[in-house]
């Protein structure tokens, strides 16, 4: 159970280096981008997840909750700050 647990979340070490390349300034760990990022890195190793386990219904509810945070979040970002919404959907391939 415990190596499972490990496959659906990030390691602290992958989500400093996230929080690093997106942070805003140097003490920045929540803004809206950072948390896009973080958001995409886990939905991507949970989708991963749900191709091997099809049935795993309630990941796949915890999957569509980031996803519609993650747009919500985006939407956010697009309204704010137009270029930098641009320059995060391109580094993180993501479609409008």
């Amino acid at each position: 159970m415990l190596k499972f647990l490990s496959l659906m979340s990030i390691d602290k070490k992958r989500k400093q280096e996230i929080i690093n390349k997106y942070a805003l300034n140097k003490t920045d760990t929540g803004s809206p981008i950072v948390q896009v990022a973080i958001l995409s890195e886990r939905i991507n190793l949970l989708s991963e997840h749900l191709k091997v386990h099809k049935k795993d219904n309630h990941s796949r509810r915890g999957l569509l909750q980031m996803v519609n945070k993650r747009r919500r979040l985006l939407s956010y970002i697009k309204n704010k700050y137009p270029k930098k919404y641009e320059k995060l959907i391109k580094e993180l391939r993501l479609k409008k």
